[in-house]
């Protein structure tokens, strides 16, 4: 089975880290010049810029220019039938979380606990 075209929709074109790391970049919701990507990412120029025009054919970046330098912004609406997606997952890791805490929770008890036999014990004199 042929794989998807990147710029088939989002979810394509974030499945690439780079292009996830170029998002991270462009998520403080300033306007950004490749030259700020590139030093930012230490990735060389063609590689940012190839990966920024697969984030705008879907929707993701948009791009203004201001004489000649091309400024991308993200359109972070377009991520959301990922965050949609991802949603319907979130139970399992809530889940997870809420083991964790109660875990964790039931650690300190058990410590407290201890610590106040001991301390017990000493002021008896049985240490």
């Amino acid at each position: 089975m042929a794989r998807a075209a990147t710029t088939t929709d989002a979810f394509n074109a974030i499945a690439e880290p780079r292009r996830r790391a170029i998002i991270g970049v462009l998520v403080d919701g300033r306007a950004h010049a490749v030259g700020e990507v590139v030093e930012r990412l230490r990735m060389p120029q063609p590689a940012v810029s190839k990966h920024l025009g697969v984030l705008r054919k879907v929707g993701i970046v948009s791009v203004s220019r201001h004489g000649r330098r091309r400024l991308y912004r993200l359109n972070a609406k377009e991520l959301r039938p990922v965050h949609d997606w991802v949603k319907t997952y979130e139970r399992f890791w809530t889940h997870q979380l809420d083991r964790i805490k109660e875990q964790a929770e039931r650690k300190m008890a058990e410590r407290s606990t201890g610590e106040t036999k001991r301390s017990k014990k000493k002021e008896e004199g049985r240490w």
